[in-house]
């Protein structure tokens, strides 16, 4: 008999049902090959994304380790708010130069004063010059302390300092004094050349920072000096100071004061007064006279106004030129702001035309720029003698020339040009020096009678007023000490003759250490909503930025 349990060929039923059963069994085999190498293959992309995310934190970890233990934070130089170098028997001059002299992030001090002993243990004679002496000192802006000094024959004639301008050279400093001209590296103190100077270059400010010339990739300087017959300008070496070519003789020009400019092009333009305005020379046509072939080109815009016989580009047509002054607001955007006897004017660069004129009755001394309004545009501020004693500070918009904020002073004695530090706020802080009005003790004010003065143009209905200068000033430049942050002022006072031995000081004091004992003087006849503590607070909130 056959085994029951074999389907035979007269049962199909049965064949059926065994043959469905037997397809069933190996589709489920396949299925569970299928679901086993899809979860081999899920597992181990599984494991990959775990390993990457545990070596993800682990870079992490590390990152955050160096940051905390490893690198080290860095550390803002600790400076003093306030601080007094006094110099005994001593005489000084209007020059300060704030300079990086030092490793630290914050600005340091570079001056002249005349003494017959230096303070780091050094006397003229034992120098082998006559006493007194010439002495070039750098102050460190921290503290206060001598860095360096460097004892120079006398007289003094002028010194100019930020001369590197990333030209190669290897000095920073040129000082005039005696019957030469010294380099000096603003570090280390130490003399790099000196060179004899002619006497018709003692006057010669300022330096004009050139391109190299002779080829040796090392910046040179140009010097231009006037004497009762002719001015000349001398080109030397920056390498070494020696005279590149011969001397260029420049007729008609009225006074040594100068600019070089770089135009939008590459090319390089002496600006140079003239007894009918203000003019430029290409650098390529000095360079030509004095026999120096340096690769220069001319700028074509400017060579389409210059005259033919001369070579010199009309900029500005005045009789009375004073100062001309450069207002750099971006490479493309450079203006000349020139000052007469009675008017402002500023000059497009690029296309050499008149922007705008301000008249005044008269013009007293340099004018300065910062933000009174929040155009991005700087503007002017000018001192105007207005008669009486008196002078008038104006802010004169950068676009138009239009007064945008001014009061009347009386004109102390011996009172600094005005000066500004930008802020975070897209304006300025004003200071300037003199006597208001209703607080002068009579109307001619005195030497010792002159007070310092902000202005915040957000609260400009009233003015912050210091008194905590009496002394003679003998130069003063308000400033930013340390990259973003520490606005301060620095005042150098001493006797009022150079000839004179007595006490020279030389002082930094932060910018709102004088708020909370200043005076809040209103002005105008409209008076500021806010109370004096609020002003007070306003200043003390003010962050400072570079422009």
């Amino acid at each position: 008999m056959e085994a029951t349990d074999h389907a035979r060929e007269g049962d199909p039923l049965k064949r059926g049902e065994d043959g469905a059963e037997a397809g069933t069994a190996s589709q489920g085999t396949e299925l569970k090959k299928r679901s086993c190498k899809e979860n081999f293959g899920l597992s181990k992309l599984t494991h990959w994304r775990t390993g990457v995310f545990f070596l993800s934190l682990f870079l992490c970890l590390i990152i955050v380790f160096a940051f905390s233990f490893i690198i080290p934070c860095p550390v803002r130089p600790q400076y003093l708010s306030t601080w007094n170098r006094t110099y005994s028997e001593a005489a000084s001059y209007d020059f300060l130069g704030i300079e990086h002299a030092s490793d630290d992030k914050v600005m340091d001090v570079v001056f002249v004063y005349k003494s017959t002993e230096g303070t780091q243990n050094f006397t003229c004679t034992g120098s082998g010059l006559p006493s007194p002496c010439v002495i070039l000192s750098a102050v460190d802006g921290t503290d206060g302390e001598t860095l360096w000094e460097r004892p120079l024959s006398p007289e003094f004639h002028w010194a100019q300092c930020g001369l590197e301008k990333k030209m190669g050279r290897n000095w920073d400093c040129l000082v005039s004094h005696a019957d030469g001209i010294t380099a000096v590296d603003k570090r280390t103190g130490e003399v790099m050349w000196q060179q004899p100077q002619a006497t018709s270059l003692h006057s010669s400010l300022p330096v004009l920072s050139l391109p190299d010339l002779d080829s040796d990739k090392v910046g040179d300087v140009a010097l231009v000096g006037s004497d009762n017959t002719q001015t000349q300008l001398v080109l030397l070496s920056g390498k070494t100071g020696d005279q590149i070519g011969s001397t260029v003789i420049l007729d008609s020009i009225e006074k040594a004061n100068h600019l070089l400019h770089r135009t939008a092009g590459g090319s390089y333009y002496v600006l140079l007064q003239k007894d009918t305005g203000l003019y430029g020379l290409s650098l390529k046509r000095i360079a030509a006279k004095a026999g120096v072939a340096a690769g220069l080109q001319d700028d074509k815009r400017w060579e389409k106004q210059a005259v033919a016989t001369s070579g010199f580009v009309p900029i500005y047509e005045s009789d009375s030129v004073r100062h001309v002054l450069t207002k750099d607001e971006s490479d493309d955007k450079t203006k000349f702001v020139v000052v007469s006897e009675t008017e402002v004017a500023v000059v497009d660069a690029r296309k050499l035309l008149l922007l705008w004129r301000h008249n005044t009755s008269s013009v007293l001394g340099l004018p300065s720029f910062g933000h009174f309004n929040k155009d991005n545009v700087l503007d002017v501020v000018i001192q105007e003698d207005i008669g009486n004693n008196t002078k008038r500070i104006a802010i004169l918009d950068g676009k138009s020339g239009g007064v945008l904020w001014e009061v009347d002073l009386l004109a102390s004695p011996n009172s600094p040009r005005p000066a500004s530090i930008h802020t975070t706020n897209s304006v300025s802080v004003f200071m300037f020096w003199g006597v208001f009005s209703s607080q002068a003790t009579s109307s001619v004010p005195l030497a010792e009678d002159r007070r310092s003065y902000m202005l915040h143009p957000l609260y400009s209905k009233v003015l912050l007023e210091s008194t905590n200068v009496n002394d003679h000033i003998i130069s003063f430049k308000a400033t930013l000490m340390e990259r973003g942050r520490h606005a301060a002022y620095i005042l150098l006072t001493g006797p009022a003759s150079e000839e004179a031995d007595a006490t020279v000081v030389l002082c930094k004091r932060k910018l709102k250490q004088d708020v909370p004992s200043s005076k809040v003087l209103p002005i105008g006849t409209e008076p500021e909503l806010e109370t004096d503590e609020e002003i007070k607070e306003a200043f003390n909130r003010l962050r400072f930025s570079d422009l």
